[in-house]
């Protein structure tokens, strides 16, 4: 691991997604690519004649536009400083940047364009009608990036992480996922708890799921492990149940990054359970 993205707005979560980021980077020797995006969407109007547009409700010219944004930029260097400060103690390299526009745009392309190989974001969790009409900046990483994700709400030790759930079905080619999800298990020395949940709406018997799990396991090498199954109604309930059950530190989910109508029907558990979990949730996109 060489490269963590660490996306920051400067709240409570985004502190708490630099520090645990700061001690997987020590851990590990990566460097820090700290990120900040400055919003424009509340300074402009675009109207419907060509390119038009105004900023804080006045008539844009160029030098207005100047000042507004060396003001932003200005405002955004000094809060990028302060924030880096405060995580010198660990002693790992931390770059920074400064963006305008749209966050997840440049969040997506920050990890293309720099090779990141992890992201560590923090997340405030939403729930009922905000869930479904806004769907955050986080959730839409989650479903689109390229390398494994990290979702932090509260200051989590990494030295303590040693009980990671996985849920999954174990019925898809997961070679990849399960290539990176080696890195974190040799990176924490944690068990792995494969579990499979269980529903009403897709029952299936335990003999079989087991042989199921334990032909995945053999499949991918995996050493330290439980094979689990979980009943409830909901699948994402049962996740965050059997993680909260075993006292897990960690639970760790693939997506497949449905986008449009396909998303609206089938939504996604990962973005659920990253959601609603208390527990960092480590989450990485199959590959179509």
């Amino acid at each position: 691991m060489k490269k963590i993205l660490v996306p920051t707005d400067f709240s409570e979560q985004a502190e708490n997604a630099m520090d645990f980021a700061c001690q997987i980077a020590k851990k590990s020797g990566a460097a820090i690519q700290l990120l900040h995006l400055v919003d424009l969407s509340g300074f402009i109007d675009y109207t419907a004649i060509g390119n038009s547009y105004s900023m804080l409700g006045t008539t844009a010219g160029i030098g207005f536009d100047e000042k507004v944004l060396k003001n932003l930029s200005e405002n955004a260097e000094e809060k990028i400083g302060e924030f880096k400060t405060k995580f010198s103690k660990f002693g790992v390299t931390i770059h920074q940047k400064i963006e305008f526009g749209n966050a997840f745009q440049f969040i997506n392309e920050e990890i293309k364009s720099s090779e990141i190989d992890l992201v560590v974001i923090g997340s405030k969790g939403s729930s009922g009608v905000e869930e479904f009409l806004v769907g955050s900046n986080t959730e839409k990483v989650v479903r689109h990036a390229r390398c494994p994700v990290i979702t932090v709400k509260k200051k989590v030790d990494f030295e303590k992480i040693k009980d990671i759930v996985y849920a999954s079905k174990f019925t898809h080619d997961e070679t990849q996922l399960v290539d990176e999800m080696h890195k974190l298990l040799k990176l924490t020395g944690a068990k792995l708890h494969l579990v499979r949940v269980v529903t009403p709406n897709a029952f299936e018997g335990t003999r079989p799921i087991k042989s199921i799990i334990q032909k995945y396991v053999d499949k991918h090498h995996i050493k330290d492990y439980t094979i689990n199954i979980y009943n409830d109604a909901i699948e994402e309930d049962g996740i965050i149940y059997f993680a909260r059950d075993i006292d897990a530190d960690m639970i760790a989910l693939s997506t497949h990054g449905r986008t449009g109508l396909m998303h609206l029907l089938s939504g996604s558990i990962a973005e659920d359970v990253v959601n609603h979990a208390k527990r960092p949730v480590w989450t990485y996109r199959l590959k179509h």
